[in-house]
């Protein structure tokens, strides 16, 4: 079974007060089976109004999307999202907040609690899996967040910047953590940010999208070598890719030189 999504030339429309809004123009792209590629923009580009629309959370306009060559009209099954906030139930425990991904599908509860305490092991929050959210610091509850997406083993994985409110050390750890998770299932990821260097150290490729109406203007390859240690952000190469994405924006007119 082939992971691939598949969009063409997709465009997405909103209705308001002061009349019709585009948010999408034209959006075409690939993104090949175990790949990681990152939507990287700015805010108001229309990256998390794609992402949304290859969820089946919301729907094109225009164009088509196409996940292992089916039309999405709805959440496509095999498919884990991380939203910008981590929406964890406040009433249930850590434990009971992962293992949600099950009872949304309707699976058996009991089947999945060994594979929730396992992911929680691993995200180090194994010692707060009966703890409330509340009692957790905004990057715990980002990893459990993370668990509750990869418990029922998804061949895909959207992340709609997922990082973004977390300090920097926080972000370089949960960084490090879902590349080793992306290579050890080779899932498809579609992983939204407006961080240059995030983008780069993460993904096997970048689409880089304009101001509104967005749409993608380049598509860059990351030829580093995987795994990739947070030291690369250090060497020739990494810098070579940031400033040519860099420089990329710069004609755009997204940032000043």
């Amino acid at each position: 079974m082939t992971s691939g999504i598949s969009i063409r030339n997709v465009g997405k429309t909103y209705a308001s007060a002061r009349g019709p809004v585009t948010a999408l123009t034209g959006v075409d792209i690939d993104v090949r089976e175990g790949e990681f590629l990152a939507l990287l923009g700015p805010s108001g580009c229309g990256k998390s109004t794609l992402l949304r629309c290859i969820a089946g959370l919301d729907h094109a306009s225009e164009g088509s999307i196409r996940v292992r060559g089916a039309d999405v009209a709805s959440p496509p099954e095999g498919l884990g999202m991380v939203f910008q906030r981590d929406v964890l139930l406040d009433w249930r425990t850590i434990r009971d907040n992962v293992l949600l991904a099950a009872e949304f599908q309707g699976l058996a509860r009991g089947r999945y609690v060994d594979r929730a305490q396992a992911l929680l092991e691993r995200f180090g929050l194994g010692a707060f899996a009966d703890r409330r959210p509340w009692e957790l610091s905004g990057g715990m509850r980002q990893r459990a967040a993370i668990c509750r997406a990869l418990l029922c083993e998804p061949e895909i994985l959207l992340m709609d910047e997922p990082f973004g409110a977390l300090d920097a050390m926080t972000r370089d750890d949960l960084n490090v953590e879902l590349a080793r998770i992306q290579q050890d299932g080779r899932r498809t990821v579609v992983f939204v940010t407006h961080s240059i260097a995030e983008a780069v150290y993460l993904a096997d490729r970048v689409a880089v999208m304009s101001t509104g109406p967005g749409r993608i203007v380049e598509v860059f390859d990351v030829d580093l070598p995987r795994p990739r240690p947070l030291s690369i952000r250090e060497t020739p190469p990494f810098a070579r890719h940031v400033g040519a994405i860099r420089g990329l924006f710069s004609r755009l007119g997204i940032v000043r030189e």
